[in-house]
């Protein structure tokens, strides 16, 4: 067994690939706020294909991983000790597997620890670009009204101690606290780069950013607004959190002892529009897609991708199932999910350059069915009151504006509020996790006497819940899914066409 370090790359296996530079020559250039398996898998993946081209002009655009939340001292602990260096395992739907070492993040900090280093470190003018994963509900952006509305307390607490000085705690606040620093230095800004499932993620971003700003100082949210680029970007990589069995597995498998090794699939996709304050690593070279207009693909990734997602697991956990593979190798919920791309997303998705919509769908069911990731459907559904109004209620609400069915749509928000209930078809307790969870069910509390209470829910479905149509096609599915169960109210809106 090999433990993992700078000291132990060239006694790997061969089998696994390493960093083909030299990680002592690599310059911090990219700062990256949530330093997940997500990130791990896609965007510090790509900076390391970056680092390995030919040219010492790459050397400059090294990773700086920052954790803020008093879990990340988890990684702080795993990455210190294996020189920031993790092994990346990936699994094709045939179930090829390959392993790297990613060398790319050069420095982690925790903010708790020293928030002043980070503030440093993010107002150096060597930082170019700061990135960020910070789940959807980072942002504080309502999803109903577009509004910056933050609830968390680090985000709060900024807001109320930068104005008179103070050494920021959230993301947000590291960000507007660089941002002024630049600014009041004469320096060019950096780029605030949001690699989070969002539709328009630059947007939500750029929102979040100038109005944090603005309650802090008017003149520094003018000058972001003017000089700061958001570009927007559409991720995609399914990779479930590291468990202990995936860390035998790489042990047993490549003889490497990985604290937190990455398991994902073989499958990346990521487009990114080309809007820069300062520079930006050439990406093309190592494939990523750059764009001008990212809104085609990303409609086409969140509204097939992610709403299925949404689709399969409230159904399937509601079923008795786990796993996301045995439920889409389910004749029957297969069918159920490509009749929601082909008969209700699809139909809201304008045109997407170089994309066969049909050859993408069956990936996704490809990928999905793949027995080797074991992504389990609870992993899809936390913080479902954050991930519904961006992935299916858009395809809900264009199909109500066009006249398009919306039965599927429908069965699922109604399989959502009967998982947040919190009891399967079976008698199965399920464990809604939810940063809204009592406000979801204190509405479905109400179902029982009044169905439909549900969709009042303001703060999830804004106006949406008022439609006609909407409502009773979802009193109807609540109903199927209390008499009948999950399977059976799968089967008949399947044979319903």
């Amino acid at each position: 067994m090999t433990q993992l370090s700078d000291a132990t790359l060239t006694a790997l296996d061969e089998r696994v690939a390493v960093p083909a530079y030299d990680r002592s020559a690599i310059r911090p250039g990219i700062v990256h706020f949530g330093v997940g398996a997500f990130h791990r898998a896609h965007g510090a993946m790509f900076v390391d294909r970056v680092l390995g081209l030919p040219g010492d002009e790459h050397a400059s655009w090294g990773l700086v991983g920052v954790g803020t939340l008093a879990g990340d001292a988890a990684m702080r602990d795993a990455l210190g000790a294996q020189d920031r260096l993790y092994t990346l395992v990936t699994t094709s739907p045939d179930g090829e597997v390959e392993a790297r070492v990613v060398g790319s993040i050069v420095e982690y900090l925790f903010a708790p620890d020293d928030p002043e280093a980070v503030l440093a470190r993010v107002s150096d003018p060597s930082t170019r670009i700061v990135s960020l994963t910070i789940t959807e509900g980072g942002y504080g952006v309502n999803d109903a009204t577009g509004a910056f509305e933050p609830s968390d307390g680090a985000t709060l607490a900024d807001l109320d101690g930068l104005p008179v000085g103070a050494v920021p705690q959230s993301p947000l606040g590291f960000i507007t606290a660089a941002l002024r620093a630049r600014r009041d230095a004469g320096a060019v800004p950096f780029t605030v780069m949001s690699c989070d499932n969002i539709q328009g993620n630059g947007h939500v971003a750029r929102t979040a950013i100038l109005a944090f700003a603005e309650r802090i100082d008017p003149a520094l949210a003018a000058w972001i607004g003017a000089e700061v680029r958001f570009p927007n970007s559409m991720v995609d990589r399914i990779t479930p959190a590291t468990t202990d069995e995936q860390r035998a597995f790489v042990s047993e498998r490549f003889g490497i002892d990985d604290r937190w090794p990455v398991l994902s699939e073989s499958f990346e996709q990521w487009v990114l529009e080309d809007d820069f304050s300062d520079g930006r690593p050439p990406y093309e070279q190592v494939g990523v897609q750059l764009v001008e207009d990212v809104e085609p693909y990303e409609l086409m990734k969140l509204r097939l991708l992610n709403a299925s997602h949404q689709a399969m697991s409230y159904l399937g956990l509601l079923a008795g199932e786990t796993y996301v593979h045995d439920v889409c190798r389910d004749e029957l919920f297969s069918r159920f999910l490509l009749g929601y791309m082909h008969e209700e997303a699809r139909p809201t998705l304008a045109p997407v350059p170089g994309i066969d919509i049909d050859a993408y769908c069956a990936e996704l069911m490809r990928r999905f069915g793949s027995e080797a990731i074991k992504d389990t459907l609870a992993r899809q559904i936390v913080d479902g009151s954050e991930r519904i109004p961006k992935f299916l209620l858009p395809v809900v609400r264009e199909q109500l504006r066009t006249g398009g069915g919306i039965a599927r749509s429908a069965l699922v928000l109604a399989a959502w509020s009967r998982f947040i209930e919190g009891v399967g078809d079976d008698g199965r307790e399920l464990a809604p996790v939810d940063r809204r969870l009592a406000e979801l069910q204190a509405a479905v509390a109400q179902e029982a006497e009044r169905p439909g209470a549900f969709l009042d829910l303001e703060v999830v479905f804004g106006d949406l819940g008022s439609d006609a149509r909407l409502r009773k096609a979802f009193i109807a599915a609540r109903a199927r899914l209390a008499n009948v169960g999950a399977r059976v109210a799968v089967e008949e809106v399947v044979a319903a066409g």
